[in-house]
């Protein structure tokens, strides 16, 4: 029965649990650091794709803008800074292009060549990473495949080792576990604005391509003289009144949208919208919603409370849409503007 049990032992390490931790240790499907520099270079391609299309200039010079934010999120991890000297000067790079095409100082071909060098690093990553990844099954298969000789001669020697081969494997699991939990919560804070906590433009693009082929309404919502308000408060009166502000959109909505912070001063808000009288009700209700807040703007030139200026746009979601939906959306807010602000406008759908 000790001998029966011996190589039931045996078999049951050398043809199951070896290639159980092999397949464990490759880390097969999880989310790692070699994983998010891929997607960081694969925008980065795409912000190319996007710049070397027929598509209008204003169309393609946004999607560019869309896909660097995202692979620079991507790209912008503590470990890529500490272990790759390549990965700041190229951070670099993303934030200048990122200016310049805001601010359309750059034509697309010399936009895609910029890109080459901040590619060419996170495919040094990729392949760096890989490596480690390999040496590290090599050293474990050949370290099992030692493991296996030696429970062929002692069946004592087996039972201790695998005692202590699960013990390491279970606490290994816990391990990952616990890693695999701190990616996902970096990840999540990666897409929420800190000062208000609710999304930023990275988790806008994400939400809207999970809702493929909704009806929504998109409401771009710009605070009036936020920088007079500032000049008169502070800042910190300044963060104060954007945390408040995004409390006020959140509970004029009723809850029904998702919230995101854009820039300093703007805001954006995604929700079902079946039609585009739903969508003006839910713009009216911003502006009457802040105007019965009443907070107090002391540098308003037009010597008003603090104000809104409010641009909407429905579309059916999915990735060229968006950007159409998104521009529409920014034209509806820039006509307010012009018109003296504290008012809405929504342009028919996109």
């Amino acid at each position: 029965m000790s001998f029966l049990a011996l190589m039931v032992l045996i078999v049951y390490e050398s043809r199951w649990v070896y290639p159980e931790i092999q397949a464990y240790f490759s880390q097969t499907g999880n989310l790692t650091g070699q994983q998010l520099a891929t997607r960081s270079r694969v925008y980065l391609q795409n912000t190319q794709s996007e710049l070397l299309t027929d598509q209008p200039e204003q169309a393609a010079f946004d999607a560019a803008i869309l896909n660097i934010e995202l692979a620079y999120g991507l790209f912008d991890v503590h470990v890529y800074r500490q272990e790759y000297e390549c990965a700041e000067p190229n951070l670099m790079i993303l934030n200048r292009v990122l200016a310049q095409l805001e601010l359309r100082e750059l034509d697309r071909v010399a936009a895609v060549g910029e890109l080459l060098e901040p590619i060419q690093c996170l495919t040094h990553i990729e392949m760096n990473q890989l490596d480690q990844r390999g040496a590290a099954i090599n050293d474990f298969s050949g370290s099992t495949r030692q493991h296996n000789q030696v429970l062929t001669y002692s069946s004592l020697l087996i039972f201790v080792m695998g005692l202590v081969f699960w013990s390491l494997h279970e606490r290994q699991l816990r391990r990952t576990d616990r890693a695999t939990q701190e990616t996902f919560e970096w990840m999540q804070r990666a897409m929420r604005d800190p000062l208000t906590g609710i999304g930023n433009r990275s988790a806008l693009h994400q939400d809207v391509l999970a809702k493929q082929h909704q009806s929504l309404g998109l409401i771009l919502v710009d605070i009036d003289f936020f920088k007079q308000y500032n000049d008169a408060y502070g800042h910190p009166q300044g963060d104060t009144l954007l945390r408040q502000l995004a409390t006020l959109i959140g509970e004029t909505l009723n809850d029904e949208a998702q919230l995101y912070r854009l820039g300093g001063d703007e805001f954006a808000a995604l929700l079902r919208c079946s039609d585009t009288d739903t969508l003006k009700s839910y713009c009216r209700q911003l502006i009457e919603g802040i105007r019965e807040a009443n907070f107090a703007h002391p540098a308003h030139p037009d010597k008003k409370g603090v104000t809104f200026s409010v641009g909407g746009c429905r579309f059916v979601a999915d990735e060229a849409t968006f950007a159409y939906a998104y521009e529409a959306a920014d034209k509806a807010l820039y006509r307010v503007k012009t018109a003296g602000r504290d008012g809405w406008q929504v342009t028919e759908d996109a």
